[in-house]
């Protein structure tokens, strides 16, 4: 037997230690650190989970739902909801399911948004922690939850994008909340992440508490792409999906996705962790 053969047979000598070694390390892990429940931190069996009670607190979004911008029906007011005659006319050209009504009179720039959870009193405190409380480590629990909500996306998307933060933004956050979901996104799909694709050219004001037009207005030519990044992405033809945390009015997601079908996309689908429902 030759040094080689050796040391092969040693490797795999050490092998069954390495892994009794390794599961006593994540018993004191788990020992020192029990996994805990997401939402109201009490010591769970499984990490990145919830328990019971903060389970049943949340509501996801489920089908029926408009096929572009996701409203679910059931949640519908009566106003956004369309003319029978005027949605068949318009679903026969559409060809991917009935659509709302302001989807049938104007419909947005992206193709296609879907969000795992509705925005209420059940998930605002986790996209409020997660946005402004350092609680990054939600980032595997809340992306489970998107991956499932978008799992009409991922067969044919080849590039995720987040909605970007100005620069001083980001500087004072330390972090783009929608980067750290499309990473992990990313990671789990095996679709190439874009973090840099879209810039943020001005800083806008927080579109917290500002009704649609006003948030239009707002975001209207902030978001740009350089022939640069546009090149470097090959993004003509491409099938994107953009990633935020939170569908209010859709301005923002518009905004982007304007400039992404401008870059040449051909197809720019949006996906969040909660969507506002009126």
């Amino acid at each position: 037997m030759d040094n080689q053969d050796q040391k092969v047979d040693a490797h795999h000598d050490r092998q069954p230690f390495k892994r009794v070694g390794t599961a006593v390390w994540q018993a004191i892990l788990r020992g020192l650190l029990p996994a805990r429940c997401g939402g109201c931190g009490v010591i769970s069996d499984a990490p990145h989970a919830l328990c019971a009670e903060c389970w049943s607190a949340l509501r996801f979004v489920s089908p029926p739902f408009c096929a572009c911008c996701g409203y679910p029906f059931e949640l519908m007011p009566v106003e956004m909801l369309a003319p029978a005659d005027e949605m068949a006319a318009r679903d026969a050209k559409y060809a991917k399911g009935v659509l709302c009504g302001p989807c049938l009179r104007h419909t947005p720039p992206y193709d296609r948004a879907r969000a795992a959870l509705i925005y209420d009193d059940g998930s605002r405190d986790y996209v409020l922690r997660y946005k402004h409380g350092d609680r990054t480590d939600l980032t595997p629990l809340l992306t489970r939850w998107m991956m499932q909500a978008g799992q009409d996306f991922w067969p044919d998307a080849t590039l995720l994008v987040p909605v970007p933060l100005h620069r001083s933004r980001l500087l004072m956050r330390r972090y783009n909340q929608s980067g750290l979901l499309a990473a992990s996104l990313a990671k789990q799909t095996g679709i190439l992440f874009a973090p840099d694709l879209i810039t943020r050219k001005r800083k806008t004001r927080s579109l917290a508490g500002l009704g649609r037009t006003s948030r239009l207005r707002e975001v209207q030519g902030a978001f740009a792409i350089s022939a640069k990044m546009a090149t470097k992405y090959d993004v003509t033809g491409r099938k994107i999906v953009l990633v935020d945390d939170v569908l209010t009015t859709g301005a923002t997601a518009a905004a982007c996705a304007y400039v992404l079908k401008k870059a040449g996309a051909m197809q720019v689908d949006l996906i969040t962790i909660a969507r506002v429902v009126r």
